[in-house]
């Protein structure tokens, strides 16, 4: 023994006969930790020790301390230093870890519990930890496993706790084992491997990889490794004895195999079912928290258990009669950690029949390797794996670690063992495994045109064309559909028609405790006409909640406010200032909304009411009568106001008002609109530039003032009228209780007919219903479940756009609030559905436990569609739902699957699996809801387990 082995070796000597204090082995291994872990490489050794053994290590070292200790592998939260002392452990006892069942039988490997979970059950200690603690207190069993490489990048490490499990089938003698090797072992090893189980001659064998009972590819690349070959967990292997099969030792296997990949002289006798044996051990990449890694590496086990040939001769296999195989599409998830979510949604897009066939054949050809938008084909490829695994034949449960660790690195929202949103989830999916397998390698930029009164059919078609030009996969041939989307402009009623694609439906549930309210919202900066904007509150809401929502939606920025007003004779009632005062006590007022900068100590707020003459009595008198909705705004006052700044202040908020140059002489328009922007005492009078403008109309006024001269009249403490424009160049008090937004000062402004020549006032004379509901809902009893169809009608209602989706109008140019139509133009052969039952607001997470009357079969969409030159029947029925229990707090998600050859719905709830009756599909937890299109040509849907179900199919490819 050379020296550089001579000294560790002395130093665990003198620690073993020196028994060392537990914070002198708390800080031992704790620095070989440190050292071990930053250096870690493929091919490093970590070891599982039972997580029982070691929180007792961990309290039993850190006793002295009155803190929480976590150093990566566990943590401890440890009580005052008078509690008694934890006592040294005893012996290591990996026991709990082991599978009795398997260690029991002779021959046989130790054999790992099928469910383990790290952090939980075990803790990866590397080696160096290991021999440290192992020197030290003993015990076992030792369970060691390499680290292997998974990744692109030579950084992506994990620990291979669950090698793979492959059943060797040997024909024509009959025999067979079970076998655990590393999936980055090569085919060589494998071959080896067999030979030495079964006692045989290398060159007289050859492998095949048997998936699903189909001869599928002769494994003669000795150098790949069973990675590379898409070896799966718990798959079969056909061990081929050459001179047996085909008489000779030379002649090799691949002249009696047959294109179909059945042995030609077996295919009647081939016995090759998998075995019986009760053992389910699932794969999974278990990750060590201090090493930064994602990709797996391994130590081979192997497993060996010998069946009697007896067994294997009552199981015969016939080219003319298909034999029902073992249940497949039956394997659950294992739960990681509030990844239900994610076993749900993965379950529901595993059991999809077109999802099911296409990635269990060859689908890589298809792979986008160098599509920016995708994941370099390696979502595709997790997803892919993770589904064949989940149709392997049995009854296993799966772990999807290596499917997470790939989601969290292209979707790090996910990351974490955190509860999200199976729709959410689901979403991502769609859309990357969309993208990973894009069958258009460049996309080119395609320009929509406007329909300019075209047929519909022909936009469609259009718009239809032009997408799949730039997206065309198995996810658009299966799950895209098409609207039609109608907007309406509010004010000149342009009308603008698009087509398109949607992945799901989202549909809202009637709340009874909602209601939608429509306020005109005024601006005091002539930034914007009057605008009416709908909002949807509590049907018990205050005022508070009107605000926030309304704040929300209008884009309050910090330095404004809303101030509520009722309006009753076309002037404030009242300003609504308190909070907290129920929205049913306003229901019968007017209610409007000013958008104002925050008050300052200095400033007061201006009434505007607007009045013009109307004929009063027998008619031949006229008097100043109010009409239309008064606007306010603050007013900087120091003590003394002038009428000039009064004009100037309307001025500014009428710009939007001002009629356009067509309907008006140019001077006028631009003599205002400088009025409004002139804002210093060296600016010219507005005399003198009305008089100017006057001399170029040629004079004809019968006032004095000019025409950008509004006649206004302030009303005084002492409830009289002030002529503004008697008073123009001249200071006077205001009344100084209108400080506070709970009053202001009253000015009338007295529209002549003339002065509609300049200014558009019609705006301020529309005043929306306050509540406004549409289209009254077919009505429900009380108790009446909601049907799944009274959503979609709420779904595809007429409603104006939300305030922060504004459209530009291309004829107004300008930012409107249309109103929006949608309309189902194109079905998907699967259509998705989800329940909106979640709702978010500032302050609330709520959610509907409504519950949804959704048929299971006939979803007749025909009466839906727009496309009336489409004659068929839009009938769907449903194979699938993603369920949520609970609250948002702490909840739970489950599956619901129809497997169509038996006939019979499941429930996968993680990795249990049970059926279920179809009167049980139905509840209030029903979240996503996946339908598949019914057609006359194909009455008997399938999820695609029988092509692997029935051994003589010849579609079944992998």
């Amino acid at each position: 023994m050379d020296c550089m082995t001579m000294g560790p070796v002395l130093e665990r000597q003198r620690e073993r006969e020196r028994e060392l204090t537990p914070e002198e082995e708390r800080t031992l291994i704790r620095d070989i930790s440190a050292a071990a872990e930053a250096q870690t490489k493929e091919g490093d050794t970590f070891y599982l020790i039972t997580s029982r053994w070691w929180q007792s290590w961990l309290d039993f070292v850190n006793q002295d301390m009155n803190i929480t200790v976590s150093n990566g592998y566990g943590s401890h939260n440890y009580g005052s230093p008078c509690s008694s002392s934890p006592k040294r452990p005893f012996a290591i006892d990996n026991s709990d870890l082991i599978n009795d069942a398997t260690s029991e039988i002779s021959n046989v490997d130790i054999e790992l519990h099928e469910t383990l979970v790290e952090g939980r059950d075990y803790i990866l200690l590397p080696q160096e930890v290991w021999d440290r603690l192992h020197g030290w207190y003993g015990g076992g069993p030792t369970l060691p496993r390499k680290t292997i490489n998974s990744g692109l990048s030579q950084t992506d490490l994990s620990i291979e706790v669950y090698p793979l499990r492959l059943q060797l089938l040997l024909t024509p003698k009959r025999g067979q084992a079970i076998i655990r090797i590393s999936k980055k072992e090569t085919v060589r090893e494998l071959h080896r491997k067999a030979c030495e189980v079964f006692d045989l001659i290398l060159d007289n064998v050859c492998i095949w990889d048997y998936y699903g009972h189909q001869k599928h590819d002769l494994m003669n690349d000795m150098e790949k490794t069973l990675d590379d070959a898409n070896i799966q967990m718990d798959q079969d292997i056909l061990v081929e004895v050459l001179g047996d099969c085909n008489g000779t030792t030379d002649g090799g296997c691949m002249s009696s195999v047959q294109e179909n990949g059945s042995n030609e002289r077996d295919s009647g006798s081939l016995a090759a079912e998998p075995c019986r044996s009760s053992i389910s051990v699932a794969e999974g990449l278990s990750t060590s928290k201090n090493v930064s890694r994602s990709c797996s590496s391994e130590i081979s086990q192997s497993q060996l258990l010998t069946s009697p040939s007896s067994e294997l001769d009552t199981v015969h296999v016939t080219s003319t009669v298909a034999t029902r195989g073992p249940p497949v599409g039956l394997n659950g998830l294992l739960n990681l950690g509030n990844t239900c979510f994610m076993n749900s949604a993965i379950q529901c897009l595993v059991h999809t029949p077109e999802f099911a066939r296409y990635f269990r054949e060859d689908y890589h050809k298809e792979i986008n390797w160098k599509n920016p938008l995708g994941m370099v084909g390696e979502l595709a490829m997790a997803f892919g794996d993770l589904l064949r695994k989940l149709w392997g034949p049995g009854r296993a449960s799966v772990s999807p670690r290596p499917f997470k660790a790939k989601l969290a690195r292209f979707a790090p929202q996910f990351s974490g063992y955190n509860q999200h949103d199976s729709q959410e989830l689901l979403a991502f999916l769609l859309d990357g495994l969309h993208e990973d397998l894009n069958r258009v390698k460049h996309r080119p930029y395609i320009k929509s045109k406007d329909a300019d009164g075209r047929p519909d059919e022909e936009v469609a078609d259009e718009y239809w064309a032009n997408h799949i030009a730039r997206n065309n996969s198995i996810i658009v041939d299966v799950c895209q559909g098409q609207y039609k989307s109608t907007l309406v402009c509010p004010v000149c009623r342009k009308v603008s028609v698009t087509f398109d694609p949607f992945m799901y439906l989202s549909l809202p549930l009637q709340s009874p405790s909602a209601n939608s309210m429509t306020i005109l919202v005024f601006t005091s900066d002539g930034s914007a006409l009057p605008t009416p904007c709908t909002v949807n509150v509590p049907k018990q809401g205050r005022c508070k909640d009107l605000i926030q929502v309304l704040s929300n939606a209008c884009s309050v920025k910090g330095g404004e406010k809303l101030i509520l007003a009722e309006i009753r004779d076309h002037k404030i009632h009242q300003f609504v200032e308190d909070p907290m005062l129920p929205l049913s006590n306003i229901k019968d007022e007017h209610l409007v909304a000013y958008k104002v900068p925050k008050l300052d100590k200095k400033s007061i707020l201006l009434q505007f009411v607007h009045r013009r003459e109307e004929p009063e009595g027998n008619g031949s008198i006229k008097a100043w009568k109010p009409y239309g909705m008064p606007l306010i705004a603050p007013f900087s006052y120091d003590g003394a106001a002038r009428s000039a700044d009064i004009q100037r202040t309307l001025l500014t908020m009428l710009i939007p008002m001002l009629q356009s140059e067509k309907s008006q002489p140019a001077s006028l328009s631009n003599s205002c609109a400088r009025m409004a922007s002139h804002a210093t005492d060296q600016d010219i009078s507005m005399n003198e530039e009305c008089a100017e403008s006057d001399h170029k109309d040629g004079g004809n006024h019968e006032r004095e003032e000019a025409d950008c001269h509004l006649f206004l009249e302030l009303v005084d403490e002492n409830n009289q009228l002030i002529d503004l424009s008697t008073v123009e160049e001249k200071s006077f008090k205001l009344l100084s209780s209108a400080s506070s937004s709970s009053s202001s000062i009253l000015v009338f402004i007295n529209w002549y007919q003339k002065d509609f020549q300049n200014y558009d006032t019609r705006r301020l004379e529309i005043l929306p219903e306050v509540y406004k509901y549409g289209p009254p809902l077919p009505k429900r009893s009380r108790g009446e479940p909601l049907s799944l169809y009274t959503c979609l009608d709420a779904f595809l209602r007429e409603e104006p756009l939300v305030p922060e989706d504004m459209w530009f109008c291309p004829k107004c140019k300008e930012q409107r609030q249309a109103s929006k139509k949608l309309d189902l133009w194109r079905l998907p052969e699967v259509l998705v559905i989800h329940l909106k039952r979640f709702s978010f607001s500032r302050s609330t997470k709520q959610k509907l436990e409504t519950f949804v009357n959704f048929p299971i079969h006939d979803l007749d969409l025909t009466d839906y569609l727009a496309n009336k030159s489409n004659s068929q029947r839009q009938t769907y029925e449903l194979y699938a739902l993603s369920n949520h229990y609970g609250s948002m707090a702490s909840g739970h998600y489950t599956a619901h699957i129809k497997l169509f050859e038996e006939n019979r719905w499941y429930n996968f709830d993680d990795s249990h699996v049970s059926p279920i009756n179809e009167e049980e599909v139905k509840s209030a937890a029903a979240y996503v809801l996946f339908y598949r299109r019914v057609r006359a040509d194909n009455p008997s849907p399938s999820n695609g387990a029988q092509s692997c179900a029935n051994q003589g199919h010849s579609l079944c490819h992998r």
